[in-house]
C-alpha cells in the first residue's frame, strides 16, 4: 500500500475540510450520492462519466476512510456492494451547494457567461 513520504501539513480546519471533500472527484461522488441515494459501484461509475475504475476505487476508499461514504456488502452470489452517504457525508451537501451557488455567481461576474444548471447539487443559476 502506498504511504506518503511527508506528513500532511494541515494548519486550519478549512484545509482539513478541503482535503476531505474537495477536489474534482470527491465532491462529484458526494453530489451524485446525495442526488441518487444508494448506488452499486457500476451505477456510480456510469453516473460519474469519464472517471477511471482505479480513480473511482481509490476515491471511494478515501471517502470511506474519512467517514463520508458508507460501503455495505451483501453476502450474496454474485457479490453485491452498495455505496451511500453517511450522516457526516449528508452534512457536507449544504456546504457543497453553497460553494456551487457562490461559484456560479462568481464565474458569471468574472467571465460574463453563465454556467449550466448543476443537477447533482441542485443549484439553479
Amino acid at each position: 500500500m502506498y504511504q506518503k513520504k511527508l506528513k500532511e501539513d494541515i494548519r486550519c480546519p478549512l484545509e482539513y475540510g478541503l482535503s476531505v471533500f474537495g477536489g474534482k472527484w470527491n465532491s462529484r461522488i458526494i453530489c451524485v450520492l446525495a442526488d441518487m441515494g444508494t448506488l452499486r459501484y457500476s451505477e456510480l461509475r456510469s453516473e460519474m462519466g469519464n472517471i477511471t475504475d482505479a480513480v473511482l476505487a481509490s476515491t471511494l476508499k478515501g471517502l470511506i476512510a474519512n467517514g463520508i461514504v458508507e460501503r455495505k456488502s451483501y453476502d450474496e452470489i454474485p457479490p453485491r456492494v452498495e455505496y451511500s452517504l453517511s450522516e457526516t457525508g449528508k452534512s457536507v451537501v449544504p456546504i457543497l451547494q453553497s460553494i456551487c451557488q457562490w461559484a456560479g455567481v462568481f464565474y458569471k461576474q468574472a467571465s460574463g457567461e453563465e454556467l449550466s444548471h448543476c443537477q447533482k447539487c441542485d443549484y439553479h443559476s
